[in-house]
């Protein structure tokens, strides 16, 4: 594997946007696809290079999770992110983060705003979760309302300022939507944590946008073989659970049984399901079962 300086030297400083005046750029990288390889195979020395090739090796250890190895590659971004955004964010506490302060600085003039069709509902299976988009009607002025308290709360912490009040006191009232810029440096394997996560299709929409735009825009490019050992068996791959292996050969049982070939029946799953399941009106590890036995092609949607 070659170097990537080239790819490095394009993409250093370049601000791919996200949401309305939010952006992720790419500030510095320590090693690539290389750098992964070099430290799995230090533990047990050149030889295995005649048997294995880079790419198999970097699958190998992304499939089985030895996860070291992709520990001593690095990569440091500048992010422009929405305070409610970066508080999901800064939980993934496995790097190192340096923000703008507002008790020093004057608060970025800006907020993320939402546009009229982007409103949406709560979810009715899911607590934290959203469900469908809103009506434009209700968006117009969901978002006419919403400028407006922009508005008001920079009018208010403006005036603060020039009243002379403390940076550190008069930023408390600044909406959540207002923007704050942080460098955050992290190595790989933590940060594929982070894309696993925040890519996901129950991430919340605004943070999957940081999340898939740093993975496609900067990852991709700087470390090709290990995005593609992670879209494989991360993003795309699936695991089974000792519960769902049981339910999977409880249908393959009943089918043989009974001449049946899949996709399988939903009361073809309730009948075989686990006891623990039994007399459960909502149970979430029973509907994610369902939901990759469907994928699988294994049962019927």
């Amino acid at each position: 594997m070659s170097s990537n300086s080239a790819v490095v030297d394009e993409l250093r400083w370049k601000k791919f946007p996200v949401l309305n005046d939010g952006f992720v750029c790419l500030v510095d990288v320590m090693g690539d696809d290389s750098s992964v390889v070099q430290a799995a195979r230090v533990s047990y020395g050149e030889g295995t290079k005649k048997v294995s090739d880079d790419r198999t090796l970097i699958r190998y250890l992304l499939r089985h999770r030895h996860t070291t190895p992709f520990e001593m590659a690095e990569i440091k971004l500048l992010v422009r992110v929405p305070m409610d955004c970066w508080r999901q964010w800064i939980r993934h506490r496995m790097a190192s983060v340096n923000e703008y302060s507002t008790r020093y600085s004057v608060a970025i003039d800006s907020a993320q705003s939402t546009p009229v069709e982007a409103w949406r509902t709560q979810a009715e299976q899911n607590r934290q979760g959203s469900g469908e988009p809103l009506p434009t009607q209700i968006g117009e002025k969901l978002t006419a309302e919403e400028q407006h308290l922009h508005d008001e709360s920079r009018r208010v912490y403006e005036a603060r300022l020039e009243a002379g009040v403390a940076r550190e006191q008069a930023r408390k009232d600044l909406p959540l939507a207002t923007y704050t810029e942080a460098y955050w440096k992290i190595d790989i394997h933590n940060l594929l944590h982070f894309l696993a996560l925040r890519m996901d299709s129950h991430a919340q929409e605004e943070i999957r946008l940081y999340a898939t735009t740093i993975g496609r825009e900067i990852l991709r490019p700087l470390f090709p073989v290990v995005w593609e050992a992670f879209e494989d068996y991360r993003m795309g791959g699936s695991s089974l659970s000792r519960l769902e292996q049981q339910v999977i050969r409880g249908l393959m049982t009943q089918a043989a049984t009974a001449g049946k070939a899949p996709p399988y029946s939903l009361e073809d799953f309730m009948a075989v399901q686990d006891p623990t399941w039994v007399g459960l009106s909502r149970c979430r590890e029973r509907d994610e079962c369902r939901d990759k036995l469907i994928d699988l092609g294994l049962l019927q949607s």
